[in-house]
């Protein structure tokens, strides 16, 4: 089973290509689209995302993961082995969150090179044919060499929002766990209280809830928070001062 996380959008021509290598490298394979509006250029931010969604990936699975800013670069291509599941792509800090929270991890630099390498899309021509060995248990033939990954975020939440949603929703890289629900959260200039769910807050009210990745989440009920916060993704949150 191979998944996608990339910042290519789904209106341009990019996911499609990548689709099509992978359908002709590994036909027997499901492709899973998991998102396609990471936050462009943003590896930190979608580094996060990542993590957050990888916990809730099958062991086995392999997720093909590219926002690459730096593609032609000097950065490298790695695969990830972390819990059990493969990772894909640029060594830019994107798979470093999901390896440093792994309880099991090991890194490997890609020797394999296609025989033609376009400078600016590595995500058709190196990542998904290696994508579509690993998911075949080709191991071997992607020439895998062991490594340590050179860009890491480590394992610490990250206190800003990473992705907002069609609704206006704005998803932090904070973990809900990890926050304590009586206490306010600062963002935009105001305090948001918790709500465990969207019932529970007025028509139109801002408020923070866990939601189902476990990230903490800033909403309005029945309304859009981007909007009535005029924020948008690295926006800045923390914990409000207590009273």
């Amino acid at each position: 089973m191979i998944f996608l996380f990339t910042d290519f959008g789904t209106a341009d021509l990019y996911v499609g290509q990548v689709k099509t290598v992978l359908h002709s490298q590994a036909p027997k394979e499901p492709v899973i689209d998991l998102l396609h509006e990471a936050p462009a250029f943003n590896t930190r931010g979608s580094a996060h995302l990542l993590a957050a969604l990888a916990a809730r990936l099958p062991k086995g699975s392999v997720t093909l993961a590219v926002v690459d800013p730096g593609v032609g670069g000097p950065r490298q291509p790695v695969a990830v082995l972390a819990d059990g599941r493969w990772f894909v792509g640029p060594d830019n800090g994107l798979m470093s969150v999901a390896a440093a929270r792994a309880k099991t991890c090991e890194a490997y630099s890609i020797g394999w090179r296609p025989e033609a390498l376009s400078a600016s899309f590595h995500g058709r021509d190196l990542f998904a044919p290696v994508a579509a060995m690993l998911a075949r248990g080709g191991r071997k033939k992607a020439r895998l060499g062991k490594a340590a990954l050179s860009v890491g975020f480590g394992p610490a939440d990250l206190a800003e929002v990473i992705y907002v949603d069609h609704y206006g929703n704005l998803v932090t890289g904070l973990r809900a766990a990890r926050v304590e629900r009586l206490r306010g959260l600062a963002i935009g200039g105001r305090t948001v209280r918790y709500a465990p769910v969207f019932s529970e807050a007025k028509s139109g009210e801002v408020f923070w809830y866990e939601n189902s990745l476990g990230l903490v989440e800033i909403a309005a009920n029945s309304a859009s928070a981007e909007r009535v916060l005029g924020l948008r993704i690295g926006a800045p949150v923390g914990l409000a001062s207590r009273a």
